[in-house]
């Protein structure tokens, strides 16, 4: 008989007092010897389990009681190994069956008693995770059940628990690699690094990327090219709009801030397809698609432009694990009218991957400090001659109201009454001195601050994944009393009913709000009232805004009505708004069978912004004030299914999805406001009742628009060699006539895995071609077949309709645009090397869009179905990791873009197509020719290349420059686009160290400076004094002969040559003005011609200095007929990101119950370089507009100064 005593604690404390009285002399894992055991041996055949049943086996085979207590000890956790015992010893297969634990054992009588070590000495299992290359796997789950352990492991793959020693079973997993195990591994003392390699899955090989209606397919398989950027890629630097954070890593993909912090951002793929539209693309994030335009301008009062941002920057960049940018027809085609200009497919984060309740905190915090700004002069005061003391009777006086800036030089000692001159007893003003206020700007502007804090939880059990995250973001800007604030919860969470049923929730909502939005372009914008304050004045003097005792009523102003105070319209003029956008879907996922799926999901996005405006009394354009109101509101909901089947024969696969979707849209807008130039009944009050009736614009419009869809793709495939894909949809849109509203968009793919068909050398891992035709389209917006008629506002009393003056056309039809693609992807070592290639071509025809009509016809334009326009580009991406050992590892990959588009066709009898027209030029396109090209009036020039004077301007009698205008002429100066664009990201690793940069460049185009065109014609500028061409005591002859020779009387570039300037300094010529004489005239080089009685050119007479040149005052010498004047180079380098992180994980974090962590210091958006060096940055060169959105290739006091931002960023995860 055998006997197994379970002892009860007291009893084993019992027995150990027993032992204590008798003196432990060996307490190890294995035995204390100094008492009886059992004389006699045995034969015993332990079989592979747990301690507990090898315990009772040899209890039965020796006949000898064993005692413990099965609570404490829980024997059956402990694995036993199978052992063939011949004659042995009791303690001898006691001992091997307790091997590597921490259970001691003592004889007692009547057989032993088993206790646990208290003080249990621990040991560190370090693991190393890589994939086959040796390329390190972070984010890889190390398990240990039977101690109830996990571990991650970290960028290098590196990952340690802490085991008290014995043997275990360790589990390693990650997304995309075969599970794996290592199985009763001993952890002691001297346990070495394990080195465990994940093979991939075979059906994870290649990238895995989201495409449309968030069908998951390798990268390998798909027939076209998909931009991928990878949530963590975007997270590494901190920015207020996700969108910028996607700067230069896709390569077609064009992004351009607008503006400051809170300004819209553009994205353009592949170029501009449409003439009727933004060309922005569609977002759609986790089904949900959300529309983001850049007409985001509002305007209450006069010249008061506001950017209000994108609506769709409300994202929180933490919760997005991946962004898709389907750039052609044939990636988009299955999201039809709403597909010609691209879509950017949103994933954000869940908890489906967290292997335990995970909370992560991050904090980012940026300093913008200000840093360059545009080079002004500050020799002289504001006027428009540089008189000296005793040039003029009296006193010196400086004419404040001037917005030129030649008058009294200054830091010359020279006295003048000056707009806050003491008064002498008799109240006259005082002669002082004139002194200069280099650091105006920098005086006025402050350090911008960003910070953004954010906290997420996430979890996963059998029935339910979730993740919640909260994110806030704070900004002060750089323009005083600007801001920006944003709160963003999302929620990403699945309930999984049954084995083949799940109910999935996403529930994104945010408010974006600002107490004050700075205007842009002209008018309220306090940059520009900056600037323009004169050097002589100091900015300080004014930050009391207010007259003393003038509260609301009049602002302190160097010349009251003629300028701005910058505070003033920084503090006193308000624009406010608060938008609220939720939006998120309800998706039920049926596995009917188990090649066989249904989807069927519920979106809605829908959100209301309130904006409200307020102008003091006393700004220049509005001098009793403005106040008003604007209420939107935009809904949309989708209704969508998708039933996908799949089946395997032989060789061949095949898959096929069958959808619809019914998708509704309805906006609403309610504006009030005060009349331009009515203003407020009393100052100070903000209140709509607060204007006159008769003085209130109102307006409110309400549209609706309908789209139904079905649509179909089927994937074909044959032994993972050859994927064919075919999709086709048919949209039905409200908008369009019933005879037209119905359209159909079909595509087709094809990937030819090269590298599967042939043997190739084993270093050639992937060689893919593709290629693939596809059509997409663009319907119009809601009500623009008929006209109707509309509220232009009251005529005093009678309140008038009145019709559009733009005819609309009843039979408009869809626009169309059909691509073909074609591309190579190469990949060398297991892709550590790879190149893809893509050439394109995109046809856009049925363009709807707008051509004026005589006035005769009773309107001005009409809406039409015409032209065709054609794009063709280039793309390249080359990455590669060319470093990867245990201590560093380096990626690096560089993109190429070049893309060009031609309007080929335009309706009968248009010449060309006008995008805008600005400073006596603007960007339009002929046919034939391409989409961004600037034209400017012709200047004139001897055009007979015999002629000695040939390309010499013939000036007119009084020495003038002469221009063709724009329409009589067809003098094309550039393109507001780049030749091509480039962007580099690189990432080096250094054990927990990391530095990555992100850069983005552009060549070529060019972008026309209105700020630099008021300015220089103001006269205010440095660049416009040092490109004066100083005669330095030359006359006669010898000024001519120099100015032949070096070439200095031809206009190049934007360069217009003028000989003199304002005073000796700079060799000013005598001139009289008023009676006055002073050395501040110049002469413009070049001929004035001589014509006949048929104005005929019959000769010329020089104007180079000589005898007869003709002088022209300083101030009034500007080319203000030439846009070309103010035309630059937009060619840039910009370091996006530059970061550098520390991973601060390890014990010593565990202990605090912190699983993971991170520190780092980063900038962004440094402007590194730019071709012009006019203080402008060129991917600025957005001109707000109120109804239009922006003028692309232009900007007007786009002037945020350049700022050097220093950001740091905590991670923790607990």
């Amino acid at each position: 008989m055998y006997k197994i005593v379970k002892l009860t604690k007291l009893a084993v404390a019992l027995s150990l007092c027993q032992l204590v009285h008798f003196g432990v002399a060996q307490a190890t894992t294995t035995s204390a010897r100094e008492a009886s055991y059992p004389s006699q041996r045995i034969s015993i055949h332990l079989k592979t389990g747990n301690a507990e049943q090898a315990l009772s086996l040899l209890a039965q085979h020796s006949g000898n009681a064993i005692g413990y207590d099965k609570k404490v000890l829980q024997l059956e956790r402990i694995r036993v190994n199978e052992k063939l015992f011949q004659n042995a010893k009791f303690e001898e297969v006691l001992d091997y069956i307790l091997r590597h634990t921490n259970i001691q054992f003592r004889p007692v009588n009547g057989g032993v008693v088993l206790t646990r070590i208290e003080k249990q000495q621990s040991f560190v299992l370090r693991l190393r995770v890589t994939d086959a290359q040796q390329m390190p796997i972070a984010g890889a789950s190390v398990k240990v059940i039977s101690a109830k352990q996990t571990a991650l492991t970290d960028a290098k793959g590196n990952a340690q628990l802490t085991l008290a020693e014995g043997e275990y079973t360790i589990t390693i997993n990650h997304i995309g690699y075969n599970h794996q195990e290592l199985k009763n591994l001993y952890i002691g003392e001297g346990t070495p690094t394990q080195h465990v390699v994940l093979q991939t899955k075979e059906s994870e090989l290649g990238e895995v990327v989201v495409t449309a209606l968030g069908i998951k397919r390798k990268d390998r398989s798909l027939g076209y090219a998909v931009g991928m950027v990878k949530g963590d890629d975007m997270n590494r630097v901190s920015n207020d709009n996700f969108m910028v954070a996607m700067a230069g890593k896709v390569p077609g993909v064009s992004i351009s801030s607008t503006g400051p912090t809170g300004s819209s951002v553009s994205m353009v793929i592949r170029g501009a397809s449409s003439l009727s539209s933004d060309n922005q693309p569609l977002f759609v994030v986790d089904g949900v698609p959300l529309t983001s335009g850049l007409a985001n301008i509002g305007q209450i009062g006069d010249d008061n432009k506001v950017d209000y941002g994108n609506s769709i920057s409300n994202i929180n960049t933490e919760d997005i694990e991946s962004v898709s940018v389907l750039k052609g027809p044939s990636a988009a085609a299955l999201y039809g009218s709403r597909a010609g200009n691209g879509v950017v497919l949103i994933t954000t984060k869940s908890g489906k991957n967290a292997e335990k309740m995970t909370i992560a905190v991050n904090s980012n915090t940026v300093f913008d400090i200000p840093y360059k700004f545009i080079q002004l002069h500050n020799k002289f005061a504001s006027g428009t001659m540089p008189w000296k003391p005793g040039d003029q009777p009296g006193d010196l006086r400086i004419d404040e109201s001037s917005s030129y800036m030649v008058g009294p030089a200054l830091d010359k000692g020279y006295k003048a009454i000056q707009w806050n001159s003491p008064l002498d007893a008799q109240g006259n003003p005082i002669p002082t001195e004139l002194r200069s206020y280099p650091d105006n700007i920098k005086n006025f502007v402050q350090t911008g601050i960003t910070t953004t804090n954010g906290i997420s939880l996430a979890n996963k059990s059998k029935s339910l994944d979730y993740r919640f995250s909260y994110s806030n973001m704070n900004n002060k800007g750089i323009v005083p009393n600007s801001d920006l604030f944003r709160n963003t919860l999302n929620v990403n969470s699945t309930m999984h009913l049954r084995d083949n049923l799940s109910l999935g929730l996403s529930l994104d909502a945010s408010r974006n709000n600002s107490n004050n939005r700075p205007a842009g372009n002209r008018g309220t914008n306090p940059l520009q009232a900056a600037y323009e304050i004169a050097p002589h004045i100091n900015i300080l003097d004014l930050k009391d805004y207010w007259l003393p005792g003038q509260k609301e009523l009049k602002q302190r102003s160097p010349s009251f009505g003629s300028h701005n105070n910058p505070y003033f319209l920084a503090y006193g003029v308000n624009n406010a708004f608060v938008r609220d956008r939720a939006f998120g879907n309800l998706r039920l996922d049926w596995e009917i069978k188990k090649d066989w799926t249904l989807m069927l999901r519920y979106a809605n996005d829908i959100f209301w912004e309130n904006r409200e405006t307020k102008i003091p009394y006393s700004y220049t354009n509005e001098p009793r004030g403005a106040y008003g109101i604007v209420n939107l509101t935009n809904m949309e909901q989708n209704v969508d299914f998708l039933t996908s089947y799949t089946r395997k024969m032989g060789d061949f696969r095949a898959a096929g999805s069958l959808g619809g979707n019914m998708r509704y849209y309805k906006g609403n807008s309610v504006q009030n406001m005060s009349k331009n130039g009515a203003g407020l009944t009393t100052p100070g009050l903000y209140n709509l009742t607060n204007i006159s009736p008769l003085n209130l614009d109102f307006y409110s419009a309400i549209s609706e628009k309908a789209v139904n869809s079905v649509y179909g793709l089927l994937n074909l495939s044959y032994r993972d060699m050859v994927y064919l894909d075919l999709t086709a949809r048919n949209d039905w849109s409200s908008t369009l006539p019933v005879n037209n509203r119905s359209y159909f968009y079909p595509s087709a793919s094809l990937s030819l895995l090269v590298d599967q068909l042939l043997p190739l050398p084993q270093a050639i891992s992937l060689f893919k071609l593709r290629g693939g035709i596809a059509r997409a389209g663009n319907d119009t917006n809601a009500y623009r077949l008929y006209n109707v008629v509309s509220n232009p506002g009251s005529w005093g009393e009678v309140l008038r309709l009145t019709r559009s003056g733009s005819l609309l056309v009843p039979d408009l039809k869809p626009e169309i645009a059909t691509s073909f693609e074609y591309g190579v992807d190469f990949g060398l070592y297991r892709d550590r090397l790879k190149l893809e290639a893509t050439v394109y071509k995109l046809d856009n025809r049925n363009q709807i869009f707008s051509t004026a009509l005589p006035s005769s016809s009773g309107f001005t334009s009409k809406n039409m179905n015409a032209g065709l326009l054609r794009s063709k580009g280039v793309e390249l991406a080359l990455s590669g990791r060319p470093i990867v050992n245990d201590t560093w590892t380096w990626d690096i990959g560089v993109n190429w873009h070049r893309n060009r588009t031609r309007i080929v066709e335009l309706s009968e009898g248009a010449e060309f197509h006008t995008f805008w027209t600005d400073g006596r030029g603007g960007a339009r396109t002929y046919v034939g020719e391409e989409i961004g090209d600037l034209y400017d009036s012709k200047l004139v020039t001897v055009e007979d290349p015999s002629s000695p004077y040939f390309g010499f301007p013939i000036l007119n009698k009084n020495g003038a420059w002469q221009a063709i205008r724009i329409n009589n002429s067809r003098n094309k100066i550039g393109n507001f686009n780049p030749d091509f664009s480039m962007g580099i990201q690189s990432t080096l690793r250094y054990n927990k160290w990391s530095m990555h940069l992100a850069a983005d460049m552009r060549f070529g185009g060019k972008f026309m400076s209105q700020t630099y065109r008021y300015f220089e014609s103001n006269l205010t500028t440095q660049r416009f004094l040092d490109e004066l061409i100083n005669p330095n005591g030359l006359t006669g002859d010898a000024l001519r002969n120099y100015l032949i020779e070096n070439d200095l009387v031809r206009v190049k570039g934007n360069h217009y040559p003028i000989v003199g300037g304002p005073g000796d300094e700079y060799g000013g010529y005598p001139i009289n003005v008023g009676g006055a004489v002073g050395n501040f005239g110049v002469f413009n080089p070049g001929v004035i011609a001589q014509y006949d009685a048929n104005g005929n050119i019959t000769g010329y007479t020089e104007n180079l200095g000589g005898a007869g040149t003709k002088y022209i005052a300083y101030s009034d010498n500007y080319p203000w007929d030439f846009m070309n004047a103010a035309t630059f180079d937009a060619s840039f380098i910009k370091l996006r990101e530059l970061s550098f992180s520390y991973d601060v994980s390890g014990a010593w974090l565990k202990r605090m119950g912190i699983g993971s962590g991170s520190v780092g210091i980063y900038t962004r958006n440094l402007i590194l370089w730019t071709k012009a060096n006019v203080g402008i940055d060129p991917e600025m060169a957005f001109q707000p507009e109120t109804g239009v959105g922006f003028k692309q290739g232009i900007e007007r006091y786009n002037v945020t100064p350049w700022s050097l931002p220093i950001g740091f960023k905590l991670n923790l995860t607990f």
